[in-house]
């Protein structure tokens, strides 16, 4: 005999108000699971998803079949944002295609939700992730992080207005490019359709926001999208500035992180849904999905800030020249000096040298080191060894004559570093052993790590109590300017308080690199204080970084400017700033690198991490025969690191062994390193 069924089973034991209540929580019942059948019945046409599921983990790092609802049809469209249930939780991933039928041999699970119809993930961007992944042996959900901005529904839900029409005026470009040969040729390539490949070292006193508006307008005009990378906000909005002087309002949009996330989302529609397709901005623009991409270009590549601090650290040089093979566009690596990279484009014959005649450049700029001629040291005995020597001074009161001059110096502060006046032996504190700085010229000595005030310090080796200071910062170097040149105005760019422009009056500009203003009508004199310390730097880019922040800011002059510099006479990167040469520099630096297996001659990664976790890596990672490795050396507390040598041509074997590493280390849940292929610095 069974037992009977309960009450809520049998509504006619029940009393009447309640009765009521079970029919109808039964009839809502059964609609829900009608809806939901409804809803879980799959689309008609490619009901299979291949979703790319937003989790950092290696071994999952692929794309994953799910069924795609009929009520989900038209808005599970490839590139649009989706949720799915994955390891137990809802997480968002994005449809890389529909297909009619899966490999996979069980049930589906079903797509939750549909989070947009916009399509964010356009097929190009798909195959670069994948191939960037692979480059730097990372994941895909760590690149298309990089990739795709966040989502605003309410900015999504407004159109994107079509750009105006464009008349482009190529006798002005060519005139523009007149000083750099062969870029007239360069031009008319692209306004063809053509894709020329060129390394461009920029003349001094280039309006190089202007060239590139003009490169930029020569392939718009033949139909296709451009794109251009620069290291700053600075540099997009000069950039940003000459597109609209050449090609008008409403046909490009700047990429930047500082526009806010409405701005930036509804650039960033704008350009995938075809409204726009000229892009400017920094390193993450450079995956913006542009239609019809005929061009991209790159400025000042061998800034660090090109380089992704983020995993898995893509450098925007790599990630364009990527995009330009794969797509078949032209490129344009420029900048006022030349980076060993781009030097190697060129002795492979990937890129042509766009550059300007010895001439031009004569007539443009003239360099001269403090206290290199006999008759320099003759007028001032103190030329070679002061760190501001008078042929500086007589160069600043002769340039205030006719306009404005720029100082750089490269430390940030007022006294940096303090030393003993007697024996030279550095000032430290007494309660952490930090360097003794000042902070201004009323306060006493304190520590630079935990802020000590020394007010009776005295010198540990000798015992006395006067104090000289061997680095000085932006701070003092413009207070001893404002002393010498009692009537000058003298203004700081530095830190947080750096000045984008300042106009043409007679003034003194000290700034550190990287933060120097451009002139309304270009610096009459620029001034180049303590090249030592750029130069001291234990750096392998030491060298070539210090002669990219001297010649960045000596193109900061007029025509017919001159630049001044205090320093060695006899180093080579001085000397090829004296002779305008930095492709002459980039030539020999690609030499040494090459006599020493180093980069771009070579593929170089590093792991970092726990020194058990580092010696596990390398227990695991299956290596090409050709692999050095250098190490372990410890770079930190508790932190090792190994670097990880072949050569170039085994470089894509490295990268998916370092790959393969990843996902066997996600795998088994092993303790996390670091690996960084290709680091900007080691």
């Amino acid at each position: 005999m069974t037992d009977p069924a309960p009450p809520s089973e049998q509504p006619e034991l029940l009393p009447g108000m309640v009765r009521a209540t079970v029919k109808a929580s039964q009839a809502k019942a059964r609609a829900t699971r009608a809806k939901k059948a409804a809803e879980a019945e799959p689309a008609e046409r490619d009901p299979v998803a291949r979703v790319l599921v937003d989790v950092p983990l290696a071994h999952l790092d692929r794309p994953f079949d799910y069924t795609v609802p009929a009520a989900m049809a038209e808005s599970a469209v490839p590139g649009a944002r989706v949720k799915v249930r994955f390891a137990g939780q809802d997480v968002q991933g994005y449809v890389v295609e529909r297909v009619a039928a899966s490999d996979h041999a069980g049930r589906l699970a079903p797509l939750r939700r549909a989070v947009s119809a916009e399509p964010v993930l356009a097929p190009q961007i798909v195959t670069l992730s994948a191939e960037l992944a692979e480059r730097y042996a990372g994941t895909r959900s760590d690149v298309l992080r990089l990739a795709v901005p966040a989502r605003h529904a309410t900015t999504e839900k407004q159109p994107s207005p079509r750009a105006p029409a464009f008349d482009r005026d190529a006798t002005a470009g060519e005139t523009a490019w007149s000083g750099h040969d062969p870029g007239v040729p360069f031009l008319r390539h692209l306004a063809e359709g053509a894709d020329p490949r060129a390394v461009w070292t920029a003349a001094p006193a280039t309006d190089w926001p202007e060239l590139l508006a003009h490169a930029v307008a020569a392939t718009y005009a033949a139909g296709r999208g451009a794109l251009v990378c620069v290291p700053d906000g600075k540099d997009v909005a000069r950039v940003d500035a000459a597109l609209t002087a050449v090609l008008g309002e409403g046909h490009h949009v700047a990429l930047t992180a500082d526009s806010g996330p409405a701005r930036r989302y509804r650039d960033f529609l704008a350009v995938s849904r075809g409204a726009r397709r000229i892009v400017i901005g920094t390193r993450a623009a450079s995956f913006a999905p542009v239609r019809d991409l005929g061009l991209v270009v790159i400025w000042d590549d061998g800034d660090d800030l090109h380089a992704e601090p983020r995993a898995p650290y893509p450098h925007t040089r790599e990630t364009l020249l990527l995009r330009a093979e794969r797509e078949g566009t032209a490129a344009l690596v420029g900048g006022f000096a030349r980076t060993v990279e781009g030097e190697y484009l060129l002795r492979t014959g990937w890129a042509r040298a766009l550059t300007a005649p010895r001439e031009e450049v004569r007539r443009r700029i003239t360099v001269s080191v403090a206290g290199a001629a006999d008759q320099d040291v003759a007028r001032d005995v103190h030329a070679r060894s002061a760190r501001i020597p008078k042929q500086v001074h007589d160069t600043v009161r002769d340039a205030l004559t006719e306009g404005s001059v720029l100082v750089q110096t490269p430390r940030l502060g007022y006294v940096t570093a303090l030393a003993c006046e007697r024996c030279r032996t550095p000032a430290r504190c007494v309660a952490c052993q930090g360097p003794l700085a000042l902070r201004g010229p009323t306060v006493p000595p304190s520590c630079r790590w935990c802020g000590t005030v020394a007010e009776a310090w005295s010198c540990r080796e000798c015992g006395h109590r006067g104090l000289r200071a061997p680095v000085l910062g932006d701070a003092r170097t413009a207070e001893e300017l404002g002393r010498a040149f009692p009537n000058t105005p003298v203004r700081t760019s530095s830190g947080d308080s750096v000045l984008a422009t300042v106009d043409a009056g007679r003034q003194i500009v000290v700034a550190t690199p990287g933060a120097e203003p451009v002139a309304a009508e270009g610096y009459a004199a620029v001034v180049l204080l303590d090249t030592w310390l750029l130069l001291s730097r234990i750096d392998l880019r030491a060298g070539e970084e210090a002669l990219r922040r001297w010649v960045n800011a000596a193109a900061l002059v007029r025509p017919g400017g001159r630049v001044v510099a205090v320093g060695d006479a006899a180093h080579p990167a001085l000397q090829a700033l004296v002779r305008w040469d930095p492709a002459g520099f980039a030539a020999r630096e690609t030499t040494e690198r090459q006599d020493a297996h180093l980069p771009p001659a070579s593929r170089l990664a590093t792991i970092s991490g726990e020194p058990g976790a580092v010696d596990d890596a390398l227990t695991l990672l299956s290596a090409p025969d050709s692999a050095e490795v250098l190490g372990p050396v410890e770079v930190g507390e508790d932190e090792s690191r190994v670097v990880v040598r072949v050569p170039r041509a085994q470089g894509a074997e490295l990268s998916r062994a370092l790959g393969e590493l990843q996902r066997l280390r996600s795998a088994r849940k092993l303790d996390a390193v670091r690996i960084q292929v290709d680091p900007q610095s080691l």
